[in-house]
């Protein structure tokens, strides 16, 4: 894409980033870069990503970045920019699209699975996608882009150098140094320098590891490693790893037919991501893969499973083989499970769940801990961000994609690697990078939004609040019938749930006296109240409420039913 003539900053100009998700968390990237005057300032967003609900969200999987505050300019987003594939960096788009309405850019790996994220949700026809070359350009406005390849743990990351009048951003992505990705090119070091050369006046960049002393590590010698393993083992095996890691897959798949075995693709995820791989000419001169239905007919020796789940994830394949309810595959005694993937935080006790369910059955378990070589991060640790900021020579850091100590120990190493200006925003802080010193000067909006059931709801929403006052306390309905005059028919009827009982007070009586003091309350009710079913159902809520209270130290959620006849 041919370049533009330089544009000249003007009187009142400014240069901002506004982070709306990824920082203070890892996850739900959301990255707006705005330039112009305050009333007519021009927008590019980066990344459009989601995180995922936990035991604090029961029934929510999927959580979204809030994009109220840019909504309200969507008329001024001049692209929507895809740093690479992730869910953690796409995963929203499908879902926030139709509020935001810009065109999409992005390389063809991640614009193909983009392309089937729309085409599920019926926006294919809608959305205007650009698919830029490796290493190719994008001109917005007043933003001129130049995408950089890095490494990291899918196939295209890319680095983005943001050209403004008012100075170059090098927004780095996720990230790390690897000598021999396997598959795809190494980091694009000289460009980098280059626009260390040139300048560059603020650097947006990844902070996960940035505790862990060293570097991440390569996926060659993963390779070296798995093939080890793998051709060690007798019986069949699974391994467990991040769908989106290509060359992980790759490898895997490369160290089990060096062991005589073929491989069958377990999970929806598998699937995609082997398609989308393909499609842009990577994994190359494999054996066709065996259904699953298909694969329990080969020797046991001969098999082996590469499987989504490796977080523990309830409807993912490992757990379903786990659990001994997936319809075509098997694993006990004398079979291997290999985790190929880090635990990521919050993920611990669904993860020991599956490892606990797949040793009741007999099968060995290889993971990280036991076995370092079989799994690398996909993200800098301290070394490879010192090297970087050798490379790109900022004269601002901003760390990003990380938790709160995160950023402030990223701003730390900064600061000793003589950078000379450090900026730590939180979601929603708005951050003028210039001209001037960068500061804070703003603070907007930044909540999140719940997929709940398909919708998409506000975080605290009514129904959500509900749901964990039932996780946590029970739920209690009392019922009565009267007749036109007010007069008691039947009841009161309680149902409870998620309540206790014991020998000593089983549930039934614990039942049967809340129903007597719900009696009791509805007698001293006077003709015209019980006339009025707001009243009754009212008085029954309050009474219930204050004897379960009394009863387990709880609040169960009540409600009160009033039928007439």
């Amino acid at each position: 894409m041919p370049k533009s003539k330089p544009q000249v900053a003007k009187d009142g100009d400014e240069l901002i980033f506004l982070p709306l998700g990824g920082s203070n968390e890892i996850g739900m990237n959301f990255n707006l870069y705005g330039y112009g005057p305050e009333e007519d300032r021009k927008w590019i967003v980066v990344d459009l990503g989601i995180t995922f609900g936990d035991q604090t969200t029961p029934g929510v999987e999927v959580i979204l970045p809030d994009p109220t505050f840019i909504e309200a300019y969507a008329d001024d987003i001049l692209g929507i920019v895809l740093t690479h594939a992730h869910e953690d960096h796409i995963g929203a788009v499908a879902w926030l699209w139709p509020r935001l309405k810009a065109p999409v850019f992005a390389t063809p790996f991640t614009a193909f699975l983009l392309r089937e994220k729309l085409r599920e949700a019926k926006l294919l026809d809608e959305v205007d996608i650009t698919e830029v070359p490796l290493n190719g350009s994008i001109e917005l406005g007043p933003f001129s882009l130049d995408m950089i390849t890095l490494t990291h743990s899918i196939p295209e990351p890319n680095g983005l150098a943001i050209r403004t009048p008012l100075g170059t951003i090098l927004h780095t992505g996720d990230w790390k140094i690897d000598p021999d990705p396997l598959l795809g090119d190494v980091t694009d070091a000289a460009a980098i320098r280059k626009l260390g050369d040139e300048g560059i006046l603020a650097m947006v960049c990844d902070s996960t590891n940035v505790f862990v002393d060293g570097v991440a590590g390569s996926e060659a010698d993963v390779r070296v490693a798995m093939t080890r393993l793998i051709g060690s083992l007798k019986g069949k095996i699974a391994v467990g790893c991040f769908a989106s890691n290509v060359a992980r897959m790759d490898t895997v798949i490369r160290a089990a037919e060096a062991a005589g075995r073929r491989v069958c693709l377990v999970g929806r995820s598998m699937h995609r991501m082997a398609a989308a791989a393909k499609s842009v000419g990577l994994m190359k001169n494999t054996r066709e893969f065996v259904s699953d239905k298909e694969a329990g007919y080969f020797p046991e020796d001969t098999i082996l499973y590469l499987c989504t789940g490796s977080q523990g994830e309830a409807r993912a394949a490992l757990s379903r083989i786990a659990e001994g309810t997936h319809s075509h595959i098997t694993l006990g005694k004398g079979d291997h499970v290999i985790f190929s993937s880090r635990v990521i935080p919050g993920n611990e006790v669904p993860i020991r769940a599956l490892q606990n369910n797949l040793a009741d059955r007999g099968v060995r378990l290889y993971t990280e801990r036991d076995h370092p070589g079989i799994h690398v991060s996909g993200h800098p640790c301290r070394d490879e961000l010192k090297e970087m900021y050798q490379w790109a020579r900022p004269q601002i850091a901003v760390p990003t994609h990380g938790e709160r100590r995160h950023l402030l120990e990223h701003a730390a190493l900064a600061r000793d690697l003589q950078v000379p200006h450090t900026v730590t925003p939180r979601n929603g802080d708005m951050v003028r990078l210039a001209p001037g010193h960068p500061q804070i000067i703003d603070e907007v909006p930044a909540g999140r939004l719940y997929v709940d059931a398909g919708m998409v709801t506000p975080e605290n929403g009514e129904a959500l609040k509900e749901r964990r006052h039932v996780m946590f306390n029970g739920a209690v309905t009392v019922s009565v019938v009267l007749d036109g005059r007010g007069k008691l028919v039947s009841g009161p009827q309680v149902r409870g749930l998620g309540l206790p009982g014991d020998s000593d007070y089983p549930l039934d009586d614990a039942l049967d006296d809340l129903a007597e003091d719900a009696e009791q309350g509805l007698r001293k009710l006077s003709g015209e109240e019980r006339a009025i079913d707001e009243v009754v159902e009212q008085t029954l809520s309050r009474i219930v409420k204050k004897s379960a209270y009394r009863i387990w130290q709880r609040r169960p959620v009540v409600e009160a039913i009033v039928m007439r006849i």
